[in-house]
């Protein structure tokens, strides 16, 4: 057993262990401050942040009775899939309704066609009666002429003259029904061409309505199916075999898994330094720090969450306590990691964002250029109801008019 040291040395040895454990902490302090000012000073973090995501209802343009159902819960879907089908039978009767009322306003258009070639033939004949008249009062009235002088010497009796005159005042009359005639042949034509002046058969007011009804037929028709709009995964299917859904119901839920972002509420203390374009580092609980997303600052939102609240604060009643604000930092996420590693919407977040890039702005003054969504499955529906049309009106054309029709007609444009 060693003789306990002196209490001068025993005091020495204390002062220099204390001594080593302040420089530590001093050592330990100027660290932690350097990396605070280089680098940890300059970022900002939450853990009040959720995966958020183009959540699409799934609603019927048209009522009518559920009959097929095409996808279920956590089903993937891709766009143009049909999801849910509705009975088509009460839409196919009146597609069939519009289209036989199309075919008949066709022929009736055509007939006011064929009636102006036949008016154009009685007044081609109402010119020939009243040439023919005016040829024969001028004949008449030359005879009256050649008699006129010779009834003074008594070669040509009076009554004989006075007949002759008779008969000159009837053929003017005659002239005058045959000018009559022709004008109310012209007054006829003029009228009729009202229905079809500078116009074609297919592009006739009464036939581009019919048309349009055909039009709106078919498009009902075909939103007894519906598709679904983008790529996505299915969720919340309420709808169920049988059932009659109403125009706007929600029948299911597609989500657009492969393009997510972040909502991450920063306090009103920490916007100062918050800029659109800045970077940010992301860990979803879901993976834990196994896994780190990168992602930008896209946009800060234009008030706190209360304000947006379905029932805002009410500070100016009873006594108030302040409650520190946040609000939403919209941040983007790289599509390849999303695609690598998986996320849901509503799942939990731990945001930082780099603030050191002071460059960017913190309210967004650039008007968007492009959609944020756009979709082309129902393009379709519209290009086969127009080629229904040109079918039905080409079907009852006649063959002569069609062959007229597919000489002059121009391509529509499509209607998006």
């Amino acid at each position: 057993m060693s003789a306990p040291l002196p209490p001068h040395e025993n005091k020495t040895a204390r002062k220099r262990g204390l001594s080593l454990i302040a420089l530590a902490v001093i050592a330990v302090g100027i660290g932690w401050g350097g990396w605070h000012w280089v680098h940890g000073r300059h970022f900002e973090t939450t853990d009040n942040a959720y995966v958020a995501g183009n959540v699409v209802q799934i609603t019927p343009q048209v009522g009518g009775t559920v009959v097929a159902i095409g996808a279920d819960d956590t089903d993937h879907v891709q766009a143009g899939q049909m999801l849910v089908r509705l009975d088509p039978a009460d839409a196919r009767v009146a597609l069939d309704q519009a289209q036989a009322q199309l075919a008949q306003t066709v022929r009736e258009v055509r007939a006011l066609f064929a009636n102006d070639a036949t008016l154009q033939a009685q007044i081609s004949l109402r010119k020939a009666d009243l040439a023919r008249a005016q040829a024969e009062a001028a004949r008449l009235q030359d005879d009256v002429k050649r008699r006129a002088p010779l009834m003074a010497s008594g070669a040509v009796g009076k009554e004989e003259f006075q007949h002759a005159n008779a008969v000159v005042n009837t053929a003017q009359s005659a002239v005058a029904a045959a000018q009559a005639g022709l004008l109310a042949a012209q007054e006829q034509l003029a009228a009729s061409q009202t229905q079809t002046d500078g116009t074609r058969i297919e592009e006739h007011p009464g036939v581009l309505r019919a048309a349009a009804r055909v039009r709106e037929a078919f498009l009902a028709l075909q939103r007894m199916e519906l598709v679904a709009p983008l790529s996505g995964q299915v969720a919340k299917r309420g709808v169920q075999l049988g059932q009659r859904v109403a125009a706007g119901a929600p029948l299911m839920t597609v989500v657009a898994l492969g393009d997510l972002w972040v909502e991450a509420n920063f306090k009103e203390s920490q916007l100062q330094a918050l800029r659109i374009g800045q970077s940010a580092e992301l860990q979803a609980d879901v993976y834990g720090d196994k896994v780190t997303f990168h992602g930008t600052v896209v946009g800060l939102g234009a008030g706190t969450g209360a304000a947006f609240a379905l029932l805002p604060a009410q500070n100016a009643t009873g006594n108030w306590i302040k409650v520190v604000q946040r609000v939403p930092v919209r941040i983007a996420l790289d599509p390849q990691e999303v695609a690598q590693h998986p996320l849901r919407v509503g799942l939990s977040m731990d945001v930082a964002v780099d603030t050191a890039d002071q460059s960017g702005k913190s309210v967004s003054d650039t008007p968007r250029s492009e959609p944020v969504a756009t979709t082309s499955v129902f393009d379709t529906q519209w290009q086969a109801a127009d080629e229904a049309v040109q079918r039905t009106i080409a079907a009852n054309l006649g063959s002569k008019a069609r062959a007229h029709a597919t000489a002059a007609a121009a391509p529509r444009p499509a209607l998006h």
